[in-house]
This record gives structure tokens, C-alpha cells and sequence, in this order.
């Protein structure tokens, strides 16, 4: 057994010296003050698992793109039989989620929750017959990004690295939640993307078919933006609010549009940034790191105002 230096020991931590006690009553004591600020009855819910929501994601992909997640049996029938497992693998836990999603928000609202049970069938239903839809979408996605990027080799390359498409596959599943009536999971679908990706699109978002998101790092799509169809962005393009209205409590005002309008067939380039409720008009290209708050006409080409070259001599310009 080996001594222990004196000397050395003293530098060891003394777990026995942290007051636990009193860091959980501290603990009880905010969770106490949580507790007061919502319906009791809400709080008390089951909230729903991110975790859960990502397996989710993962099996929907997985049933929409059999041979890119995970189906082996290359026949019809073997292709049919993986796909109806991994689609009733998901929407078995998606239940689950809209489940605690309603519970709680009803709560919440103070609402009567025996019609729970009918809101998370019908939101699953309308979800489930809507998943063909969402992959004819993501195969226009596909195929814009392949088209728009010199780079791409194949469309399976894109599937399965993108990140571009890795986060419009997650907006348009978060969105037809969102719309259906389940804004928490659906948040929580965006924000796995966002993690993943860096790209930041949230799930009230109207974005048209054949979008493409290039390299795609940075990007922000705020709630009330509508996109119109074969739009591409770059990387860091901002799509957000310029201001927000405030009601007389205080409290920014929800739901109100805020965010711009980008019309068919527009090009916007990295870093610009595209703020209020103004119009990109079809056929648009927006050059790159613009700052534009002001509505533009079809065909416009917005670029930056052109650097001016100064030469300051003998101390000329302090």
C-alpha cells in the first residue's frame, strides 16, 4: 500500500465539507417557485424526451429511405416489411410524445383533457398519411442540392452527408407537427437538427419544395418566414425579426408575422442578413453579407455598396 504525502492530501478535495443539505433545499426551494408560476397540474406532467424524439427522427428517415437507413433485403417484399416496422416503431413513440405534449399543455390551459386521447389519434393520423408528401419535398431537396453543387457527386452522398438536407428533413417533419398542433415536440425535432447541424430553422417556417441550404453553417430561418419553391441560401443568411411588438404588460406579442417573404427561384449568398416583414421577389439574388430591411421587386440584384479606396499620407485621415 502506498503512504500518502501529507502534503499531497491536503490538496485532495473534502466532499464531506460541501453543504449538500442546504444546496437541496435550494433546489427544492427554485423548483418551488417554478411550480407557482404554472397550473400545478401542468407541472406535475411527464414532459416529452428529446432522446425519444431522436430515435423517432431516426426511424422515420429510416422508413422513408430504406436503403440509406439500415434496410438489407433488397426485394419489394423485404423492403415493404422493414419499412412497416421502423413506421410503427416511430409512430408507436410518437404517440407517446404527443401524449405528454397534450397532457401538459391542456393542463396548462386548463383545458377539459378527456379529449386528449382523440387530438394525439387524429394528429397522428393526419401525420403518418401525410410522411409520402414529405418525401416526394425531400427527394425535390435532393435533387436541387445536386444540381446546385459542383461538388455533388451523387444524390446518396447528399442523403447521407448534407447538412443542408439533414436540416430541412428535420424542418419538414417538425413542421407538419407544429402545424398539426404539437409546437413542443416539434421544437424539439428542429432543435436536435440545430445541434447537429448549426443550422437554426424553426418549425413554424413555410419553406416550398426543392430548397437547398449550401454548406449551411450559421443559417437562421425565424418562425413566421415563408419560402417559396427552389430557393437557395449560404451559409450565415438570416432570415429574422427587426423588431418585435410589445403589449402593455410588457411581453413581446406572439404569432405575429415578423419575418421576410422569399418568393420563387431567389439566391441568397453567404452572411446576408434579411430582417422584418418584407418581400424577396421572385427570381431575386441577394449578394453576400447584404443587410437589407426593405422589401425588393422581382428580377432585383442586391449587392453590397462598392468599397471606396482611400490613400492617407503624412498622417492624412487621423
Amino acid at each position: 500500500m502506498t503512504a500518502i504525502d501529507p502534503q499531497t492530501a491536503k490538496t485532495q478535495p473534502d466532499w464531506l465539507s460541501i453543504p449538500l443539505d442546504q444546496i437541496v433545499w435550494k433546489l427544492r426551494a427554485s423548483r418551488t417557485r417554478a411550480r407557482n408560476s404554472i397550473a400545478k397540474s401542468a407541472y406535475a406532467r411527464e414532459l416529452p424526451n428529446p432522446e425519444v424524439a431522436a430515435a423517432v427522427v431516426k426511424s422515420i428517415y429510416a422508413a422513408l429511405f430504406p436503403r440509406h437507413g439500415g434496410g438489407q433485403d433488397g426485394t419489394d417484399e423485404g423492403i415493404d416489411y422493414f419499412v412497416g416496422f421502423k413506421l410503427n416503431t416511430a409512430l408507436r413513440s410518437l404517440r407517446g410524445l404527443l401524449l405528454q405534449e397534450l397532457r401538459f399543455s391542456f393542463a396548462q390551459q386548463k383545458q377539459d383533457d378527456t379529449a386528449i386521447e382523440s387530438a394525439v389519434a387524429s394528429i397522428l393520423q393526419d401525420f403518418a398519411e401525410g410522411l409520402p408528401d414529405v418525401r416526394e419535398n425531400l427527394l425535390s431537396d435532393v435533387r436541387a442540392a445536386f444540381d446546385g453543387d459542383p461538388a455533388a457527386q451523387t444524390t446518396e452522398e447528399i442523403l447521407l452527408s448534407y447538412p443542408g438536407i439533414r436540416a430541412i428533413y428535420h424542418h419538414r417533419l417538425a413542421h407538419e407537427l407544429y402545424r398539426l398542433g404539437a409546437p413542443i415536440v416539434a421544437r424539439i425535432i428542429a432543435e436536435i437538427s440545430h445541434s447537429a447541424t448549426g443550422i437554426d430553422i424553426h418549425p413554424g417556417a413555410r419553406i416550398g419544395g426543392s430548397f437547398f441550404i449550401d454548406h449551411g453553417t450559421g443559417v437562421v430561418i425565424g418562425e413566421t418566414a415563408v419560402i417559396g419553391e427552389r430557393v437557395r441560401l449560404y451559409q450565415a443568411v438570416t432570415l429574422g425579426a427587426k423588431r418585435f411588438t410589445v403589449e402593455e404588460s410588457g411581453a413581446l406579442t406572439k404569432g405575429e408575422p415578423r419575418h421576410p417573404i422569399v418568393e420563387d427561384d431567389v439566391v441568397i449568398y453567404a452572411g446576408a442578413t434579411v430582417l422584418g416583414r418584407v418581400t424577396i421577389g421572385h427570381g431575386s439574388s441577394i449578394g453576400g453579407n447584404v443587410w437589407l430591411t426593405r422589401s425588393v421587386p422581382p428580377f432585383s440584384n442586391i449587392v453590397q455598396a462598392q468599397a471606396r479606396s482611400e490613400t492617407f499620407e503624412s498622417g492624412g485621415g487621423i
